[in-house]
Parts: C-alpha cells; structure tokens; sequence
C-alpha cells in the first residue's frame, strides 16, 4: 500500500470523506487528520497541531494532497475570516519547506482557493457584516471592475455612485484588505512550486463571476503565473470542494503512468457554450480543465476513447435544480435526453467502454428526468460514475475521477458505495428531499433551511425517511438495493447532508 497524507479543505464530507471513500479498493492508503483537529465550520481548526500531524506523517508517506486554506487559515470559511497578517501567513506556508526537508522524495499537490465574492447579503459562511453588506460588497467590485474597463452603461455607474456613497469605508477597507493577504498567500503558493517544494499547484476558484473582486485577483495571479512561467504546473479554474478527489486521480495516473483518453458526449448542441451558474467562463473550457488536471486528455473520437464523459447541461440558461418541475423549452426542446441516454446505452452495451455521467443541467442537485431514463435502461450500476451536485466543477471533478479510478481498479463494492452515494445524495437529496423536510416539515419544528435542530436531531430522522422511501422507488434495480444507514447535517443547516450508504 502506497500511503497518501491528506490535509482537507474542512471538515464536511465532500472534503473530509469522499476522496478517501474512492481510494477505497485500490492500493493507495489515505492518511487523514482525526477529525477533532479540523474545527468546525467558522472555528478554524488547530493550525499546529495539523503541522505536527503532517510532520510526523511524512516520513512514510509517497505522496501529499495539501489544501493550503485549512494549513494557513484552519478551513475554507477561516479563510474569509481570518486576522492574519501577509507575514503570518507566509511564515505558517513556509513550514511546507520543512515538510519536503523531512521526505525529500515526498511528491506534494497542492490547493489554494481565490477567496470568492457572493452576490447576496448572508453571513453563513462570511463576515458578520456581510448579513447586511453582502449585496453591495459584491457590486461594488463587480461596478468597480466594469468601470476600471470602459464597460459601465449610465445606470451602472449610476448604482456604483450610490453603493460607494452606501457601503461603510471600514467595512469595505476591511474585506479588501484580507483579499489581498489572501492574494500573497496565492503567490507564495506560487513560488514554493517555482522552488520545487510544491510539485503540482490548482488554485481553485470558488463561486466565480466574469467581473468583481473575485475576478480581479485571478487576473493578477494569472499574470505572477506568466512571470514565473509556472502555467504547465499551476492550474486556475473554477471549482472548489471536489479538488482533493481530482489531485488525488492525477496522482494515482501519473504513479500508473497512465493517462486515459476521454471523448465527450453532451445532451444539447449548445451545452457546451452554457456559462454554469457560479462560474466565469464556458463549460467546455472547465470540463478540459477538470479532465487535464486529473491526468487525462479530451480525444476527438470514441474510437480513440479509453472513456466517455456523458455531460449533462442545458442548451442555454442553466436553472437550479429545485426549479426543474417549471424548467422551459431551454430544458425540453434545447435537448434530446433520449438520445442522450440511448448513446449512454450504446457506450456501455455495445462498446464496452468505461462510461462517467456529469449531470450538470442544473445548479445544485441532479436532474430526476435523466435520473429515470437511466434507470429505465437499466444503466444505474453499469455507470463509472455519476455526480450531479452543488456547482457544475463539483460536479465534474467528482465524476471524472471516480471514473478513472474504476477503470483502472474496476467495480469494487467500494466504487458501487460511493455510485450510490451520490445518486442519493445528488438527486435524492439535493433535487428533492432538501425542499421537500425544509418546506413541508421544518416550518412546525420552528426550524429552517440555516437552522436545523443539530447534526444528528429530528430534522437528520426525517431527511433519512425521505431518502430511503426516495431510493426505495428509483434506485434500485433487480440486483441492487441501497441502505442508508446514517444521515446528519454537518454544519446544522440544510445546504449539505452527511451520509453512509451501502449498495447490497
């Protein structure tokens, strides 16, 4: 068993679990931090103590999957949060250089996300006074950007006038400053891969728009990229909580010297065009990206495929996927899912190939039309993978990945748990059981989609009734069966699901 250290973005399971969940059955041995260690959610995790656990690791290890993030600031949401200095921070990253020093042999990916600029005024995951600034934090780089390139019309330099004269100076002085202590921590990052201490470098980026904060810093980190001339071993792209599970496919090819060829397959002429929601640039340029990142090459013909990337995406606008019972001609016109799924067949069937599916169609869950398709082709097992949640990166990077570790390690019953764990919690939960407990229960238990009575409370009980009556009707086939035998609510809200399903 090769062993891989592990440092996760946090603490939830799309980060904490489902990377080693796929090394499962395969000869690679995940060592992951206990999980006390981690913090929780706005708690940053204990920094040192996740150092010493990464030192005393080291000397046994082949390799190392690093979010910087959680190594510097103690997890995604400290990254937003945080009262580090530039210094600080560089001297805490520094510490990667006693990593390499302990193991020089050790081959260390890494991640550093470009912290992200919601449009909306909450402060879930950002600073408090993001509850009532939100909104005009986020135009006011947005207008900012467009005005610093000609691009404003009248009414938006109008607005940009009215947020600058709305928005508190210290607040604004407050969140722009972390940006750009946030930006020479991405620097650094950058120059410990120049240094040879980073050996492959994805500087993700989370919840991204063409224009605002957000955009600004990538723009400057792609020009320090150029300067270092670093393109080939620093990858910027949009994405986030799936990049542990891609690091860790490109490192289990590049240890096979293997690297699969992909040919790609979409349910509408204009899918690859579609701008993702929470994204800055075409799904064709992201899904080239996900798959050059995980060690694999987009070929031009199935002939020359070792897989198939099945991508599911609307023609045009993409909707979230609560909104898919009032989807439009966009949804049913703008694609042909039935010769979507009949290709699918033809994949599997007759070619024998290794077929991944990215449903990507909506924002947020998975799309239960397809989801009935497949499985009326009796296709829902004989699928390498299937992702359909949160962004359209998370989703890619999740099923590209599991489909590369199946080709190369087959279909253990590790790779059908982790196939039935995200159909669960994909189109199960995110498509359907999450508006249903939040709307039809939570309102008499005085709780709401950010509030729910703890991690394992009635809510948790009542979203596993909901999925398994879900996956008792539409998952299951004549040879399968799925068992959900735990539910909980990580961060006590809604948005996420932790789950243990078993496929019998």
């Amino acid at each position: 068993m090769k062993n891989i250290i592990y440092i996760p973005l946090d603490e939830r399971p799309c980060n904490y679990k489902f990377m080693p969940m796929l090394a499962r059955g395969t000869d690679y041995n995940v060592l992951v931090p206990p999980m006390e260690l981690l913090g929780r959610k706005k708690t940053p995790a204990d920094v040192d103590a996740l150092w010493s656990w990464a030192f005393k690791n080291a000397g046994s290890a082949e390799g190392a999957i690093l979010s910087i993030d959680m190594l510097v600031y103690g997890g995604i949401i400290p990254s937003r949060l945080h009262k580090l200095s530039a210094a600080e921070g560089k001297a805490v990253l520094g510490k990667l250089r006693k990593l390499k020093a302990l193991n020089a042999s050790l081959k260390i990916y890494a991640f550093n996300l470009i912290m992200r600029c919601p449009s909306y005024s909450s402060s879930d995951e950002e600073p408090d006074y993001y509850q009532d600034y939100g909104t005009e934090i986020f135009k006011s780089g947005f207008l900012g950007h467009k005005n610093e390139l000609n691009k404003t019309t009248k009414d938006e330099e109008t607005e940009y006038a009215l947020i600058a004269n709305r928005l508190p100076a210290k607040i604004l002085q407050d969140y722009t400053s972390r940006r750009k202590i946030n930006l020479e921590i991405n620097k650094l990052s950058v120059d410990l891969l120049t240094e040879g201490i980073i050996d492959f470098l994805v500087i993700p980026q989370d919840d991204s728009a063409p224009y605002g904060f957000t955009a600004i810093d990538q723009s400057k980190l792609r020009n320090y990229i150029g300067e270092k001339n670093a393109g080939l071993k620093a990858y910027m792209y949009p994405g986030a909580d799936e990049v542990g599970m891609t690091l860790f496919a490109r490192m289990v090819n590049e240890t096979a010297g293997y690297r699969p060829s992909v040919y790609l397959r979409f349910s509408s002429v204009g899918a690859p065009f579609v701008v993702p929601l929470y994204e800055d640039r075409l799904l064709y340029e992201s899904i080239k990206y996900h798959v050059l990142c995980a060690g694999g090459l987009i070929c031009d013909s199935l002939a020359d495929a070792d897989m198939v990337l099945m991508v599911n995406a609307p023609a045009e606008k993409m909707l979230e996927a609560n909104q898919q019972q009032t989807k439009g001609s966009n949804y049913t016109v703008g694609r042909n899912l039935i010769e979507f799924v009949e290709y699918m067949d033809f994949v599997i069937n007759t070619k024998k190939l290794t077929c991944a599916v990215a449903d990507v169609a909506f924002a947020n869950g998975g799309d239960l039309e397809l989801l009935n398709y497949i499985k009326q082709k009796n296709l829902l097992y004989k699928l390498s993978s299937y992702a359909g949640w949160n962004t359209s990166s998370n989703t890619l990077g999740t099923a590209i990945t599991q489909a590369f570790i199946c080709r190369l390690y087959g279909a253990t019953q590790s790779h059908y748990d982790f196939l039935g764990l995200r159909y669960v919690e994909d189109a199960a939960y995110c498509a359907q059981v999450r508006q249903l407990v939040t709307e039809r229960y939570l309102p008499g238990m005085q709780l709401n989609y950010f509030k729910t009575d703890g991690p394992r409370g009635k809510a948790a009980e009542i979203v596993k009734q909901e999925l398994q009556k879900f996956s008792d009707s539409y998952l299951g086939d004549a040879r399968h069966s799925i068992v959900i035998n735990d539910v909980y609510m990580p961060w006590s809200r809604m948005f996420e699901v932790g789950l243990d399903v078993e496929v019998k």
